[in-house]
Parts: C-alpha cells; structure tokens; sequence
C-alpha cells in the first residue's frame, strides 16, 4: 500500500505501558490531522487497541511488544524488568527493522515515537516523546538516565511534555542542567478538556498500568469502596472490544471508556482516585482536579511524583499497601494542582518535518 500524496505522513508510535503514553498521544495525533498531515499509528497491546479505538479510521500498525511486566511484589519490579531485558532488547532490535520496511512501504516522511526506543530511522526527521530525562530507578539512576540520554541523542528533537522554568510538572524527572541534548519543552499534553457541568458523582477512581498491579489495586479497591458512602465512578481500564457497565448501589463500573467519555465523567466527579502516572497528573491539571493518588508500588517514577506533590502541598498520597477509603477525606487538606495556561504551537512543532 502506498500513501504517497501531497500530505506528509507521520509515524506516531506510543509504548505500550498502562495507557498514559497512547492517551498523550491523541491531541497529537488530532493536531496532526488539523494541520493537513496523515497519521499512522503503530504500537501494541491495549495501547494500540485504545488508539484503534479513538481513530477508527487512521491506518493502524502492529509493533513487537516489549512484554513489560510488573512483579505482584514492587520490591521484585527491578528484578522483572531485569529478566525480561532480553526480550525487551530484541522487540526493539525487531522494530528497527519493520519501522525501516515501513518508511518505503507507506511513504512515511516523519516519525514521533513516545518511548519505544527502536522507532528511529536516519532517513527521515525523528521526534522522541518523554518526561523523563532523568530515569529513576533507585541506586542505578545514573546508570538508566545516561542509557535514556544516549537514545534521545540520536533523534531530531526531543518533545518533553512541560514547562521548562522552575513552574513545572516533572521536577528532576524532566529538567537536568547542561545536558547536551535536542530538547524542546512543548507544555503539557492532555485529551481531555475543563467543562463546566453540574457534579454527579463525589468520586472517581481509574486505573491503569500494566498487570498484575492493576488487576491487584482494582480488587482491593472494588473492597474499600463499600466503605465510601458518596456515588463514586469506577473506571477499571480494561481496554475490550465492548464497553461494560455495571452498577451496584452507589458505585457505576465501567470497564473503559473513550475520550469523550472520560472527559464527561471527569468533569462531572469532585475528586479523583488514581495512580500517580505522569499522563494522568497532566489530565488533572488540565481538568483543575483534586485528587489522591496511590503509586504503582516498585515504580520509582510515581513514588518519585507523589512524594514531590505531596510535599508541595498539591496531593495526598499513601502506598498501596497501606491505603484505606478513609484516607480519601486528606484531599481537602491539599491545594490541589497549579493551574498552568500553556498554549501548544503545532505549526511550529510541526516544522521539524518540513526540514
């Protein structure tokens, strides 16, 4: 199939990890469309399943997966990551080679991956999408962030979703001194936007990341919420060929939704329950919500920024282990998160494909 017209063609491929690196991709990806460029998505697992979703009729590709898997015990999380390197390296090596294939087949004229590492090519301007400049993971920080910044340097530009001043979202996970690198803070990204629109619900809990933690939180919260006395919303993120609702007492479960539903029951909930993951604190920002959040255990990125936003006085937040319903009421004591009016220039962005 070739797709060769007028239009320049944009490879966008979002790792498959949770879904904050699919869901940042949307606005992207719309922005692309509205600025007379032709999208390809390409990912794996229920990333790309979730995009398949959001535009059924953008082409959609299959990426090898990196089989990321998280450890029931967060404090094994390193060690998992450990033993599945080799695969991780090899779907990577895998994907050099199919994104090189794709660049003839489709006519592809650009590529933004977010975090796969081997969606690269010299042949044609590559933009890298991360918040995380520094990668933390315990006492091999240094070690994991020096790898990072080596792959970033082989791109284009890197796309780091935030502001670049002392006002920011990331901390030290975005923002390191003298670094030699091509790094264009754009501001950041969400799909979903503020509406002003009577409440419905008191609470809204939504889950994601990678199994088995999900799985573990969903059935340790679907306990605890019997102990919430207010109407709650319950998002599990089981991305499935058809949505699920279920409604038990005071509590909708739904097993996902799409954008513009979640932008409705966002907007309609007081409070959020949820993970600390970078996607969602931006989405929250963006909706001006409070919330709490409760950390994947063993991901020291989420420990990292709910520990900094607690202790800025933005969000409450308490290990997964040690959580109970009761906890939830700690929001009121929080200012919640800034309000950051940014305004994200596509055209300009967007200029690194017409070099």
């Amino acid at each position: 199939m070739d797709l060769r017209t007028n239009q320049k063609t944009i490879l966008i491929a979002p790792l498959n990890w949770g879904l904050g690196h699919a869901t940042r991709c949307i606005p992207i990806i719309k922005a692309l469309l509205e600025n007379n460029y032709t999208p390809i998505i390409a990912s794996d697992g229920i990333a790309l399943a979730l995009l398949k979703k959001e535009f059924p009729n953008v082409i959609a590709l299959e990426l090898p997966s990196y089989q990321i898997e998280y450890a029931k015990n967060g404090k094994n999380f390193k060690w998992k990551l450990f033993i599945n390197g080799s695969k991780t390296i090899k779907a990577i090596r895998k994907e050099k080679i199919i994104v090189e294939n794709w660049i003839s087949k489709y006519g592809i004229n650009g590529i933004i991956s977010d975090n796969r590492l081997g969606v690269f090519s010299k042949k044609v301007p590559s933009v890298y999408i991360t918040h995380q400049l520094n990668v933390m993971t315990g006492n091999t920080t240094w070690l994991t962030s020096k790898i990072h910044q080596y792959v970033i340097k082989k791109y284009t530009e890197c796309w780091v979703p935030d502001l670049a001043g002392s006002q920011n979202l990331s901390g030290e996970l975005g923002h390191v001194d003298h670094l030699n690198l091509p790094i264009r803070y754009i501001g950041p990204l969400s799909r979903l936007q503020k509406k002003l629109i009577a409440k419905k619900y008191d609470l809204l809990i939504i889950l994601s990341g990678p199994e088995p933690q999900r799985g573990i939180l969903e059935k340790y919260l679907k306990k605890e919420i019997l102990q919430f006395k207010g109407t709650v919303i319950f998002i599990e993120g089981n991305i499935e060929s058809e949505q699920k609702i279920v409604v038990k007492e005071n509590v909708a479960y739904y097993n996902f939704m799409n954008s513009t539903e979640l932008e409705q029951a966002f907007n309609e909930s007081e409070m959020v329950l949820c993970r600390s993951g970078y996607t969602t604190i931006m989405d929250l920002v963006q909706l001006r919500k409070k919330a709490f959040f409760i950390p994947t255990p063993g991901q020291y990125e989420q420990e990292y920024l709910a520990k900094k936003l607690k202790k800025e006085g933005l969000v409450p937040y308490a290990n997964q282990d040690d959580f109970k319903m009761e906890d939830i009421q700690e929001i009121q004591e929080y200012k919640g998160l800034p309000r950051l009016h940014t305004t994200i220039e596509w055209p300009v962005l967007f200029q690194v494909f017409e070099k």
